[in-house]
Parts: C-alpha cells; sequence; structure tokens
C-alpha cells in the first residue's frame, strides 16, 4: 500500500471527525474539485460514524461548511470498491493486475441502478477512483453495466 502523508488540515479534520462522531478515521480526502471531504472510516464504524439519521455527518458538513461523505475502509480494493458505491448496487468487481504491476477494476453494477452508482455528474464513479488509486494502486477503474 502507498505510504499516504496527510496535511495539517485533513489530520485535524479527522481529529474532529473522531471528537464529533466517536468513529476512528483512517484517512480524510480533500477534494477540491468536488467541494467535498471523504472520511475513511474503521470496519465496523460506519453506524457510528453516520449517526442516527445521519446526524453526525449533518453536524460535521455545518462544522466545514461542505458536503462531507464517509466510505467504510476494507483490506482489499473489491471490498474498498462495494463500501464507496454501496453494496446493493454492485453485481461483481473484477480485478487483473497489468504487466507494469499496475492494476485494473471493471466494476459491473445493475443496469437499472447505473446513474444512481455513477453518481451526479460522475462524482461516485471518480470517489471510488481516488480512494482505490490511493490505496491500491489502481490506474484504471470502469463502471459498466454489460457484462464483459
Amino acid at each position: 500500500m502507498p505510504e499516504i502523508k496527510l496535511s495539517s488540515d485533513e489530520l485535524s479534520l479527522m481529529s474532529m471527525f473522531q471528537g464529533m462522531t466517536g468513529a476512528t478515521a483512517r484517512d480524510c480526502v480533500i477534494d477540491e474539485r468536488r467541494g467535498r471531504v471523504i472520511f475513511v472510516v474503521a470496519k465496523g464504524q460506519m453506524g457510528l460514524a453516520i449517526g442516527k439519521e445521519g446526524a453526525s455527518v449533518k453536524k460535521i458538513e455545518r462544522a466545514v461548511r461542505r458536503p462531507v461523505e464517509v466510505v467504510e475502509w476494507s483490506d482489499d480494493v473489491e471490498g474498498l470498491v462495494r463500501n464507496a458505491l454501496g453494496e446493493k448496487s454492485v453485481q461483481e468487481v473484477r480485478v487483473s493486475e497489468r504487466l507494469d504491476g499496475t492494476k485494473a477494476v471493471v466494476v459491473i453494477v445493475d443496469p437499472r441502478k447505473k446513474g444512481a452508482v455513477l453518481g451526479l455528474g460522475g462524482k461516485n464513479a471518480e470517489k471510488v477512483r481516488l480512494l482505490a488509486k490511493r490505496y491500491f494502486d489502481v490506474s484504471n477503474l470502469q463502471i459498466t453495466s454489460e457484462l464483459l
């Protein structure tokens, strides 16, 4: 796994997140392009991170004045992809390693849910690409509703 260097802004956001939710933040990504903050939380702490009816996330969004997204950590790329896109929508995740050592991932989703999986303007697809590259050196991630 590549070494991740966190900025002081990211570290202070993680500290605030942990203080407000009680959940362990493993990582924080400030996505300037989309104007959002993505927190990666420890396995099994998703409920704690979100809070009852999303109360914790709403509280953090008010504090940071931008949308907040939470993804549960997984030790493998397939699990992380499923967690980032929503377990129910993902039918299959195929990971292949290329000759140069980089990984390519094809995610097969329910054709009726493809729009929701991709998100407005592709923001969910972008989130999962960003996280897969950050942790598992995935150079190419494709989301399709067709069986290849």
